[in-house]
């Protein structure tokens, strides 16, 4: 537990209230109590603030005018407590950490259960739990942590300090680079989805490349990424992907993107760096997202989408002509 006053001191903010404030828990203002920290984002949570029972909260500095807060926010500033911060947010996940600090790390080692070829290299400080496989020729670099059940592959780079989760599954000649987080059930490297039809069905196209990861990748549960048919499919640095993502072979996805849950990238698109792709958006096979671009949840992209720009709708098009749209629609149909 920590007070306020200890909490204001660890991020060098402004304390307005007490400090002796005890701090147990961290949660929204409308679940919270005398021993909750919350967070205020903008002048809509004031009511919550000052009905609830919150002992503190963080609030962004750009709401505290020349030091002074707002009418709306006045409390009892002898047993409650606001921080001034830059960004709540930020503020929230570094008290989160030094209240719920990261489990201890499994000891190094593989366990009795394992099944590791003669051929494999997992380093000493390396953990490979129970029920884990490690394929011909596979590497396994310095504190990385096989949790359980993990399949890797023959001829597997994977690097240091990785940590994956239950049934990841890496096929063969895959490369995962430092850092990298695959969270459970995460396939990485199956093949590709190319068929041809023939004179009897349709002919499935061999797939020979494989999936290149870049350090500090974060992959969610239940994404799959696809090996490319050929050279490599490939995450760039930092990139983060949610929970139901696909990426279609030969995937070329940039430097600390975003792509959030159950969205679908089909053959052959190139993301550029910086991209942020909403939740269950589509995109067709063989475009290009430029750099710093933004697709809006449930997007159909169905052409290039150029650099910087924002696409919303179905067929996805500029963000601005898609609320033009839904207006003129709301206004014929009277709901305006």
């Amino acid at each position: 537990m920590l007070t306020t006053g200890q909490i204001a001191k660890d991020l060098s903010a402004t304390l307005i209230g007490s400090a002796a404030v005890t701090i147990a828990r961290l949660d929204a203002l409308d679940a919270a109590d005398g021993a909750t920290l919350s967070f205020i984002r903008s002048e809509k949570f004031f009511s919550a603030w000052t009905t609830g029972r919150a002992g503190a909260a963080f609030i962004p500095g750009k709401l505290v005018k020349d030091g002074r807060l707002p009418a709306e926010l006045a409390f009892d500033q002898t047993t409650r407590a606001l921080i001034v911060v830059p960004e709540p947010d930020l503020a929230m996940t570094t008290i989160a950490g030094l209240m719920n600090p990261p489990p201890t790390p499994p000891a190094p080692g593989v366990h009795a259960t394992a099944v590791i070829h003669p051929t494999a290299k997992i380093d000493a400080t390396a953990t490979v739990g129970p029920c884990c496989t490690v394929g011909e020729g596979s590497v396994v670099g310095a504190n990385s942590v096989l949790i359980a059940n993990v399949s890797v592959g023959a001829k597997v780079n994977i690097g240091r300090l990785c940590v994956l989760h239950p049934h990841v599954a890496i096929y063969d000649r895959s490369v995962i680079g430092d850092g990298v987080t695959l969270h459970a059930s995460v396939t990485i490297g199956a093949d590709g989805f190319g068929y041809r039809p023939g004179e009897r069905g349709l002919v499935k196209l061999p797939h020979h490349g494989n999936v290149v990861l870049g350090d500090n990748v974060e992959i969610g549960a239940n994404s799959c990424i696809d090996r490319a048919r050929f050279g490599s499919t490939v995450i760039g640095e930092g990139t983060k992907i949610d929970n139901l993502v696909q990426i279609g072979h030969n995937g070329r996805i940039g430097k600390h993107c975003v792509i959030c849950g159950c969205t679908g990238l089909a053959g052959s698109v190139t993301v550029g760096d910086g991209v942020q792709i909403g939740g269950g958006v589509g995109i067709g096979d063989n475009l290009t997202i430029g750099r710093g671009a933004k697709i809006a949840g449930r997007a159909s992209v169905m052409n290039d989408v150029a650099e910087g720009t924002t696409v919303a709708g179905y067929p996805a098009m500029p963000g601005k002509d898609y609320l033009r749209i839904l207006g003129a629609m709301k206004k014929a149909a009277g709901l305006s």
